[in-house]
């Protein structure tokens, strides 16, 4: 079911739900590039975990406005704004890769209603202290945020090559990924129905510009707007040991700094492993809050 939302600021958000209308609200932030219609489980996999599945594009992606400026943290008043929208009062907030500041973000900024909050194969800021930030990423990543750091016009030229492509045959993405992927990510890029959902996402996020990838890159390298130290909610952090576009190094720096967490490295894993061991996750997501002085940290080894 997809929906236009308008913002109090006036800008349109475009949204989609799956799975169970009565179950557990949980938020999927998407991945950079992406779209509402990225990489999920089936409907039928939601209904019997008993979830309700809500994802919008971020703004300058797919059918929804573009926010020029943005900081990671803007994500968390889009999110209250789609769960007013719909009646959502408490819900929990799952990003993949690029998804994951954003995931943070609101359980930083909404700490009233979010229950819970995973970040899958994530980033850390820029800023990060003691991180080696770019170290273990693919060239063409380290390659993408040198543009960046040049100044935003560059690297919205540069995206919009790539994404006129996307617009034109969606497996070109595909194809630009595909030499620099592990071997544990072809395996699951190989998969029939993921590599057509990723083909299908691309080619939303890219329906009108390069606009949404523009500005999640300058959001990541630019000071996102809170402080881990502002999180109450549990949050799990799942990481591919393999990973070469957000390196896992990112999620132990994060894991080191968010007071209720539990930190899931999974050895041969790599990024798109996230893609597998979602459901599993949604189901942790829908569990309550916990309980004073309950920990998550070191439960979820079997994800």
């Amino acid at each position: 079911m997809t929906q236009a939302l308008i913002t109090k600021d006036g800008r349109r958000l475009t949204v989609e739900q799956w799975g169970d209308p009565r179950g557990h609200p949980v938020f999927l932030l998407h991945g950079t590039p992406g779209s509402r219609v990225g990489p999920r489980p089936r409907g039928a996999v939601l209904y019997r975990r008993g979830i309700r599945l809500l994802a919008y594009d971020r703004p300058g992606y797919g059918g929804s406005d573009r926010h020029a400026g943005r900081a990671v943290a803007d994500a968390a008043a889009d999110v209250e704004a789609v769960a007013d929208a719909l009646g959502v009062e408490r819900f929990a907030v799952v990003g993949r890769s690029g998804g994951g500041p954003h995931a943070l973000a609101c359980a930083a900024l909404l700490p009233h209603r979010v229950t819970r909050a995973a970040v899958l194969v994530g980033i850390a800021p820029r800023n990060a202290a003691g991180l080696e930030w770019h170290a273990g990423m693919t060239p063409a990543n380290r390659h993408a945020y040198a543009i960046a750091d040049t100044g935003a016009d560059r690297l919205a030229e540069w995206y919009e090559v790539k994404a006129a492509a996307a617009r034109a045959n969606p497996a070109s993405m595909l194809d630009f990924l595909d030499p620099q992927l592990p071997e544990a990510d072809r395996r699951v890029v190989s998969d029939f129905g993921i590599k057509s959902m990723l083909a299908s996402n691309f080619a939303e996020a890219f329906r009108e510009s390069a606009a949404g990838w523009t500005d999640d890159t300058l959001a990541f390298i630019a000071p996102w707007g809170f402080d881990l130290s502002q999180i109450e909610a549990p949050v799990l952090l799942w990481h591919g040991t393999q990973d070469v576009f957000a390196p896992i190094g990112h999620s132990r720096w994060l894991a080191e700094r968010i007071r209720h967490v539990a930190f899931i490295a999974s050895h041969g894993a790599a990024h798109f492993g996230a893609v597998a061991v979602l459901p599993r996750v949604l189901s942790w997501l829908a569990v309550g809050a916990l309980q004073p002085g309950e920990s998550e940290r070191g439960r979820w080894t079997g994800l």
